[in-house]
């Protein structure tokens, strides 16, 4: 039989339903405000760093993204785990495995990888990546912390089409990444002489400018399938307003920066944004 909710979540205890889901709510009232304003103007960060306004002193660029994503994304999401959820089976395991295993290269491999521009970063623009992270870290921790899923989940479609999205995923951002740290490195025709950037080619980048965030846009969709949680739509819907305003912005830039910018290429989804 197929169940709309294969698990159960806080049915004995009605002050942590309302407060887990309190949170939500206030993670959807931030997903529109970022997507209004971040649609509005770019946030000041990599190609568009010249356009933030005073935001605080410089700290290094890799403690900063370290600290705004491996400090909630690993740090706080095991603590809530582990302190505050209760649910032990074999789905809240895998779904911990996931999560860490995205964090832990996002907030400490690639900073220690990636081939920055600029060695610093306001400490306001990190910030301000670090408090909504916290909130919607600790749902998503607290949920899969909590959830007691049924039993023959593991066959469940929703969680096999999810994993095999995320795995998808997790993929093409890597990749994604790997090629825009590559290109830090070359020399050839096509880097625009005033900012240092070149234009990417190869895989996905013959189709859109962002794969890194379309890659992380699909692995967060297969999140929000396999965990069949309110938590993981909301964390997705803040990513996509994140992911499409970002890829709109820098897609515009490659077009006013390099004049034989191929012109069949999309922002974010291919052949559609």
């Amino acid at each position: 039989m197929f169940n709309i909710l294969p698990w159960k979540l806080y049915e004995a205890d009605v002050e942590r339903f309302w407060v887990h889901y309190g949170l939500l709510i206030l993670g959807a009232v931030i997903v529109i405000i970022t997507a209004i304003f971040q649609w509005a103007k770019p946030a000041p960060y990599g190609k568009h760093e010249s356009v933030s306004s005073n935001w605080g002193c410089a700290i290094p660029q890799r403690l900063g993204h370290i600290f705004s994503d491996a400090t909630p994304g690993v740090l706080l999401f095991l603590l809530v785990f582990f302190l505050y959820g209760k649910a032990r089976g074999y789905a809240n395991y895998t779904f911990l495995a996931l999560w860490l295993c995205h964090y832990i290269h996002r907030g400490v491999l690639h900073p220690l990888m990636m081939r920055y521009k600029s060695s610093k970063v306001a400490f306001g623009i990190t910030f301000a990546g670090f408090i909504p992270n916290c909130l919607f870290h600790f749902v998503n921790a607290d949920f899969v912390g909590n959830a007691e899923y049924d039993s023959n989940y593991y066959y469940d479609p929703r969680l096999i089409v999810g994993l095999v999205l995320y795995v998808i995923g997790f993929t093409i951002n890597r990749w994604a990444d790997w090629k825009l740290r590559s290109l830090r490195s070359q020399k050839g025709d096509y880097k625009n002489g005033s900012t240092g950037y070149y234009i990417p080619y190869g895989g996905l980048f013959e189709l859109i400018s962002c794969p890194n965030y379309f890659g992380e846009f699909v692995e967060w969709i297969g999140w929000t399938t396999a965990t069949w949680s309110l938590a993981g739509l909301v964390w997705m819907l803040f990513g996509a307003a994140t992911f499409f305003t970002r890829s709109r912005h820098n897609h515009q830039w490659y077009k006013a920066n390099f004049e034989f910018y191929p012109p069949n290429r999309k922002a974010l989804i291919p052949w559609l944004f």
